[in-house]
């Protein structure tokens, strides 16, 4: 069990479009974000990428499963985030399953989530998500 790991993601699900100045207690000034659809370097550009993302979604929510710390500023948040997207689904909630590898030392300085990019968007889309599933289907 990691204090740490529990602390930030208290957090961060804290986090909304009006209180993104508080990542800079969370990261550090050279942080390396990534996920399956980005890459994002420094402090700034971090708050920008949030800043943009909370433009696009009416609610954004993470529940936080587990908090494994594997090694001294190493470790793992499990999580579910649930948010709404007008152009998404409607407007309906959509769930998406994932993890964050975090490294820190006083603050995190490389988080790499990892998610079904398609369970998150593509699944979605009119055009796109009917594919995925005829696709998934077939496959099935």
């Amino acid at each position: 069990m990691s204090d740490f790991l529990r602390d930030f993601a208290q957090r961060f699900a804290a986090l909304d479009a009006d209180n993104l100045r508080r990542l800079g207690e969370l990261y550090s000034d050279d942080i390396l974000f990534r996920d399956p659809l980005h890459e994002v370097r420094g402090l700034p550009a971090l708050r920008t990428y949030f800043a943009e993302l909370y433009a696009n979604v009416r609610e954004l929510h993470f529940e936080f499963h587990g908090f494994d710390q594997v090694a001294d500023g190493e470790g793992y948040l499990r999580w579910t985030m649930t948010f709404r997207h007008p152009r998404l689904r409607g407007g309906a909630p959509i769930a998406v399953d994932g993890c964050s590898h975090l490294l820190w030392w006083d603050k995190v300085y490389q988080h790499r989530d990892y998610f079904d990019a398609g369970a998150m968007l593509y699944e979605h889309l009119p055009l796109m998500g009917r594919v995925i599933a005829w696709l998934k289907r077939r496959l099935a």
